[in-house]
């Protein structure tokens, strides 16, 4: 599988997220796919914070929320991917 095929598929994966799981997608829905090693892949949330100001909202990314989107990866792609974040 290819960093190019997972992007083709993310918006699959956060809807299938969103219907299971609204809050761990609104920990996920604006990450930005960095690279995909192996079965890892790495996400960036630097986007995001740049205007968060003060807040942390990595800790808003719980590791059940993470399972999570690791399920909707494995339901929408077929794959187990893990979840790297930055």
């Amino acid at each position: 599988m290819s960093l190019a095929h997972v992007k083709n598929r993310w918006n699959d994966v956060l809807d299938d997220l969103e219907r299971k799981n609204r809050v761990a997608w609104l920990a996920f829905f604006d990450a930005r796919l960095v690279s995909l090693q192996g079965n890892q892949l790495r996400l960036s949330f630097v986007d995001a914070e740049k205007f968060s100001g003060s807040h942390n909202f990595s800790a808003a990314r719980k590791p059940e929320f993470i399972a999570a989107l690791e399920a909707s990866i494995s339901a929408v792609l077929g794959s187990s991917l893990v979840i790297i974040t930055e």
